[in-house]
C-alpha cells in the first residue's frame, strides 16, 4: 500500500480524501491542520484531540513527510542558515533561511536541479532531475521552521529550479501556505521568482492572486542576455516585458526585476539608461545584485559602477536598491544553491 503524504493535500482535499476514504468527520480536518502548520507537530500520535481511532488510520495510511536535513550551514557574516535537505527517493535539494531586522525569510526550492542552465547561476551547473511535490516544496518551509522553532512570515520561490516550470504543484503550495486554516501567510508575503516564461506569467495573472511576481532580468539587449540565459532564445527580452505589462495590467500590481551586475558586461550607464527604456509606463522595482561568485568567473563592479548604475536609475524615476548580500560566506547568496552529493559535503 502507498502511504500518503498528507503535505500534498490543499484544506478541501484532504477533507475530501478523509471523508470519503475514513468516514472522519470534516471538522477534524481543522484539527489535523492546526497541529501541523500551526503547532509544529508532525507525529499522528501527539495530536491529543483526535480519537485514537482516527489516529490508527491516519498512521497506516498516511505520513508527515518533512526532508531530511544532511547539512546545516550558518553565516559567521549575518546568521543566514542554508539547508542541504535529502528527499524521501535520495534526491538533495537546498533552501535557506534569511534573517532581516523587520522579517524573516525562507527561500526555497521548487526542482531538483534547474534545467535553464544561467551561465552565472551554479544550480543549472548539477543539471536537472525533476519537479518537486506539492509537499516537498512545503515540506522545506515546515523543516526549517521546525529547526528553528520561529515561524516564518516571508517565503520566496527563488532555491533551485524555475518555479514556473513546476506551476501547478507550485501554486498548490501557494494555496496550503496561504490557507487561513493552514500556515495562513499573507499572499502578499509570497514572492515567486522567475527567469521570465511569458505565457506563464500571463497565466498567473489569470489566478488573480495578492502573490508578488519577480523577474530575472540581467540583461538590456538580446544579444546580451542570450550569452547568459540560454531561456532568452526561446523568449527574448521583449515576449518577457510585454507578459510583464499583461501581468500588471491585470493584477495592477508592481512588479520586481532582478539585475546582476557583472563587470563590463552590463555595468555601464548605457545599459542603466536602456534598462530606463525597457521599464517606461511601467511600475517596477529593480534589485540591484552585485554578482555573487560564480561557475563562470564573472566579477563583480567596482562600488564606483555599482552606484553610478544605481543613481541612473533614480534619476530617470526607477525605483531601485541594491540588494544586500546575504549568506555569500556559506554559498547561499542569489545564484550560489547548487546539488552536492553526500561524499562532497563530509
Amino acid at each position: 500500500m502507498i502511504m500518503k503524504n498528507i503535505l500534498d493535500f490543499d484544506y478541501e482535499g484532504l477533507q475530501k480524501y478523509l471523508t470519503e476514504n475514513y468516514q472522519i468527520e470534516k471538522y477534524r480536518t481543522d484539527q489535523i491542520c492546526d497541529w501541523i502548520y500551526k503547532k509544529r507537530i508532525f507525529n499522528f500520535d501527539n495530536m491529543t484531540n483526535l480519537s485514537k481511532e482516527i489516529r490508527k488510520i491516519l498512521n497506516e495510511n498516511m505520513l508527515i513527510l518533512l526532508p531530511n536535513i544532511v547539512q546545516k550551514q550558518i553565516s559567521k557574516i549575518d546568521g543566514t542558515t542554508k539547508y542541504l535537505f535529502e528527499l524521501a527517493d535520495g534526491n538533495l535539494i537546498e533552501s535557506v533561511l534569511i534573517y532581516y531586522p523587520s522579517r524573516t525569510i525562507a527561500c526555497i526550492s521548487t526542482q531538483v536541479g534547474c534545467p535553464l542552465k544561467c551561465a552565472f547561476c551554479s544550480t543549472g551547473k548539477s543539471g536537472f532531475v525533476r519537479n518537486l511535490s506539492v509537499g516537498e516544496i512545503v515540506g522545506q518551509l515546515l523543516a526549517i521552521e521546525k529547526d528553528n522553532n520561529i515561524d516564518i512570515n516571508n517565503l520566496v520561490y527563488m532555491g533551485m529550479g524555475e518555479p514556473l516550470l513546476n506551476f501547478e504543484n507550485v501554486i498548490q503550495s501557494v494555496n496550503i501556505f496561504n490557507d487561513p486554516k493552514m500556515k495562513k501567510l499573507g499572499a502578499r508575503h509570497i514572492t515567486i521568482s522567475t527567469a521570465g516564461i511569458p505565457h506563464k506569467i500571463e497565466e498567473l495573472a489569470n489566478l488573480n492572486k495578492e502573490i508578488r511576481l519577480s523577474v530575472s532580468l540581467h540583461a538590456t539587449t538580446n544579444s546580451q542576455r542570450d550569452k547568459i540565459m540560454p531561456i532568452n532564445h526561446a523568449y527574448p527580452i521583449e515576449e518577457v516585458i510585454q507578459s510583464c505589462r499583461i501581468y500588471q495590467h491585470k493584477t495592477n500590481k508592481r512588479v520586481t526585476f532582478e539585475y546582476i551586475l557583472i563587470k563590463g558586461f552590463n555595468d555601464s550607464p548605457e545599459d542603466a539608461l536602456r534598462l530606463v527604456d525597457i521599464f517606461k509606463d511601467m511600475k517596477v522595482m529593480v534589485n540591484l545584485i552585485p554578482i555573487n561568485a560564480n561557475p563562470s568567473g564573472f566579477e563583480k563592479p567596482s562600488k564606483r559602477f555599482i552606484d553610478q548604475f544605481l543613481d541612473v536609475l533614480l534619476k530617470k524615476g526607477i525605483d531601485a536598491v541594491v540588494r544586500a548580500e546575504k549568506g555569500s560566506d556559506i554559498s547561499a547568496a542569489c545564484g550560489q544553491l547548487r546539488l552536492r552529493k553526500l561524499k562532497d559535503i563530509s
